[in-house]
């Protein structure tokens, strides 16, 4: 059964820093990445990382920030520092079994094959 199961989502005050994670199972996926939507805003793609490597945020988390994976334990990881209170949104991690690139994968998430619940990050001023 395919699942992707998020976790460290929470509240934190600007300038403090969480760590989410994405358990991925089922699958070997080839192309993993962050999504974010807060309440009235379309669906904004944060970070994504592809097979090769390469990774690639969205401008408004450049330098904040850093995704990763653990291939042996088949989990994605946001380390997201200095957090602001727009970055407060429901966390969605996605992937994919084809070795997308990093930027199609951002620019594309309704051809993505599968996605998590979601966990909620707020960040109050």
């Amino acid at each position: 059964q395919v699942q992707l199961v998020e976790s460290g989502g929470g509240s934190v005050q600007a300038g403090g820093s969480l760590r989410l994670s994405c358990a991925a199972s089922g699958y070997t996926y080839n192309s993993m990445g962050w999504f974010r939507q807060a309440p009235g805003k379309e669906r904004e793609g944060v970070a994504a990382i592809d097979s090769a490597g390469s990774r690639r945020y969205a401008d408004s988390v450049k330098g904040r920030f850093i995704v990763s994976i653990d291939n042996a334990k088949n989990t994605l990881y946001l380390q997201m520092n200095s957090l602001k209170p727009q970055d407060t949104a429901m966390y969605y991690c996605a992937a994919d079994r084809r070795p997308l690139g990093s930027w199609w994968f951002l620019e594309n998430p309704g051809k993505l094959g599968s996605w998590g619940q979601g966990t909620q990050v707020t960040v109050s001023s």
